[in-house]
């Protein structure tokens, strides 16, 4: 079973290589469809691994492919971990993976027309495999070095599929600038982790290998010069996580990441990618426990403050945004900072289970947004063609199809949707017996028993998340339509419903996962592989199928907050220009509709200075100082040339009389030194 792991990454990239060199004679329809098979199969690959670990106790295995280095003493294996954290980022990855895969196979079919460019089709495939494989070696790695080509290769798929319509967006540049700006803002995170890999091969071994480098870290623990360098190691791998996970402050890419097609929102941006943080973070507990406290400070508490720090952030920032897919995007950075606190409790358990449950809703709400998007593109069309113009009928034809505000009344024109988008919004919100009911609350719980400040502030931000949730359904679902493409919409194909189903059951029934027997005190088989992998997570013993001193109050807010949205915007609105009832807030309104005005800081105190400064060079140090140089050394020649030029005038004549001069001065040249 283990000898067959590299295929989990071979076959996606076989789709790469294929559909490259010969998608055009394959034709956009098989094309994708290969590319969905290639995921497939790389599916099943991960389902053997499982296997294998079940069936050997649950003990890693590391799998060796190939030398990648050799220099010297120094040897650097491309190799696989196989153990129970890689193979569950395995699952997610390619079985979430390939749903979305054969979403975007209809999702895109209508995408590439209503852009304007069927050609692109089986290039969005091309990138989609691409990223499945980059991903895949980042969880399947044995050292850090094998998992930062898969973090930069994830990076680098997400800067393609963000800018997949790099023409498109505000001022023909608006998706450019998303892409742009996510590729930057990740690559401060990728210094960080480039220095605390440095940081470990210098001081720990000579080595990056997971299994060696923690064997040596636990031997040279006695070092306090060590257990510094470790902490400094352990913040800068927040750093990293901060980037990739969109963490404070370095979240604000994620956002704007919404400019790609809606697959890449599920995908990247839900379901994987955006979790390489964690995984970071749970794969290098062995560094956060030996840093439980270095001279007064933790960085494991660090990590659960920036985690708690920034789903409540982001929670309120999602209260106030209209774009459809905008407030999945805060959401999603809001249930990461859930995972990151809980990492930084070092509760590894219930961060790896929230990320699974997270996975399956998250991207169930994604690939939903797409449907009713896309629903309410086929409806503008419908009204226009009903009307004549054209448009989208009358006033809406410049309606934005994400806008929350234009639709309404899709209850009863999205007979397959409504259902499996309540389910992944019912999930978010944290009811039971929904899957995200049973992660939330494994994450409050380690947060009560042992963090009650971080509790606070999560089980807080766990309501706000129920009232944005119940906004955002009352908003596209309730009520009249507010505008004729939303009155018009019409449901998706089956090829893009059916994923959403799979997606819905998973997120019902995805809890049990992690259910302990009732009446009893044994871990599932989820949480007690991972425990036996993760030695150094908390000793959270004893969790009952339900906590009712967590559970019941969680419950109860979130139905609540639920209630409360659904009475404050059932009759709020009539018509798509109504005003929110949010706005009586005045100025905290407008703070949370503009953001925290985050964007705003950033420019005016990082890209403006930089930009200035880059202006500075480019005049002084770059056309001042190389560009002179340059400029006079070609005006030197150019001065040579023209006075040489001055004896090329196009006359035989006046060259038959240079030419005897030369002559007699040879002549007489030859003729003095013989003298001498």
């Amino acid at each position: 079973m283990f000898a067959l792991v590299p295929l989990i990454v071979l076959f996606p990239l076989a789709g790469v290589i294929v559909n490259t060199f010969f998608g055009r004679q394959l034709g956009p329809n098989r094309s994708a469809w290969l590319a969905v098979t290639m995921a497939a199969l790389a599916f099943t690959i991960g389902l053997f691994q499982l296997g294998g670990l079940t069936g050997n106790g649950g003990q890693a295995v590391t799998v060796p492919v190939a030398t990648w280095l050799s220099v010297g003493d120094l040897h650097v294996d491309w190799a696989f971990q196989v153990d129970a954290l890689s193979v569950t980022m395995m699952l997610v990855v390619t079985g979430v993976g390939t749903l979305i895969h054969v979403y975007a196979v209809g999702y895109m079919r209508e995408d590439v027309v209503h852009n304007g460019d069927p050609a692109r089709y089986t290039r969005f495939f091309i990138y989609l495999n691409l990223f499945l494989a980059m991903m895949l070696i980042l969880v399947g790695a044995d050292s850090y070095a094998m998992l930062f080509v898969g973090w930069e290769g994830v990076g680098l798929c997400s800067y393609l599929l963000i800018g997949f319509w790099f023409e498109k967006g505000e001022n023909n540049i608006g998706n450019t600038n998303a892409a742009m700006k996510a590729f930057i803002v990740n690559r401060v995170g990728d210094l960080g982790l480039m220095i605390a890999m440095a940081l470990l091969f210098w001081n720990f071994g000579f080595t990056l290998t997971f299994r060696e480098l923690f064997e040596n870290i636990e031997h040279g623990l006695a070092d306090p010069a060590a257990l510094a360098i470790l902490a400094a190691v352990g913040v800068l791998f927040l750093v990293g996580a901060a980037g990739k996970s969109a963490q404070l402050p370095l979240f604000v890419w994620l956002p704007d990441a919404m400019a790609g097609p809606t697959p890449v929102s599920a995908l990247i941006h839900a379901a994987t990618m955006v979790t390489a943080g964690i995984y970071l973070i749970a794969r290098s507990n062995p560094i956060y426990h030996a840093t439980a406290e270095v001279y007064g400070f933790s960085p494991s508490d660090l990590v659960a403050w920036v985690g708690a720090l920034t789903a409540l952030v982001a929670a309120t920032i999602a209260i106030a945004q209209n774009d459809i897919k905008k407030v999945l995007a805060y959401s999603t950075i809001s249930q990461l900072g859930f995972m990151v606190a809980a990492a930084g409790m070092g509760a590894y358990v219930a961060a790896i289970f929230h990320l699974v449950t997270h996975a399956f809703f998250k991207a169930l709400l994604f690939l939903g947004s797409g449907s009713v998007i896309q629903a309410m593109e086929r409806g503008m069309h419908a009204a226009g063609a009903a009307s004549g113009d054209g448009h989208g009928g009358g006033h809406d034809a410049h309606v934005d199809p994400q806008d929350m505000r234009a639709m309404g009344g899709l209850w009863n024109r999205l007979p397959v949707t409504k259902w499996t988008y309540l389910v992944g919004a019912l999930a978010l919100a944290g009811l039971p017996p929904l899957a995200g009911f049973w992660s939330k609350d494994e994450i409050l719980l380690d947060a009560a028993e042992h963090f009650p400040a971080l509790y606070a502030i999560l089980a807080f931000t766990a309501v706000l998340t129920a009232f944005y949730v119940g906004r955002q359904l009352v908003m596209v679902f309730s009520g009249e339509p507010r505008t004729a493409a939303a009155a018009q919409a019409e449901e998706s194909s089956a090829v893009m419903t059916g994923p959403l189903v799979v997606l819905a059951v998973l997120s019902v029934l995805g809890g049990a996962l992690n259910l302990p027997k009732f009446g009893e005190h044994d871990p599932s088989t989820l949480a007690h592989g991972l425990r036996n992998f993760l030695a150094t997570a908390l000793p959270v013993e004893g969790h009952g199928l339900i906590e009712a001193n967590v559970a019941f109050p969680s419950a109860a807010f979130a139905f609540l907050a639920l209630m409360f949205a659904y009475f404050f915007y059932r009759n709020a609105y009539h018509t798509a220009h109504d005003h929110d009832p949010l706005e009586g807030l005045g100025g905290l309104y407008r703070a949370l509709a503009k953001k925290w005005w985050l964007d705003e800081l950033y420019g005016y105190f990082i890209v403006k200075p930089y930009q200035t400064m880059a202006q500075v060079i480019a005049r002084g140090f770059d056309q001042g100082g190389i560009d002179l140089i340059a400029n006079s050394l070609g005006d030197l020649a150019r001065g040579i040339a023209d006075g040489f030029s001055g004896f090329q005038r196009g006359l035989v004549r006046a060259y038959a009389l240079v030419m005897l001069f030369g002559v007699v001065a040879l002549i007489a040249w030859f003729q003095m030194t013989t003298v001498r």
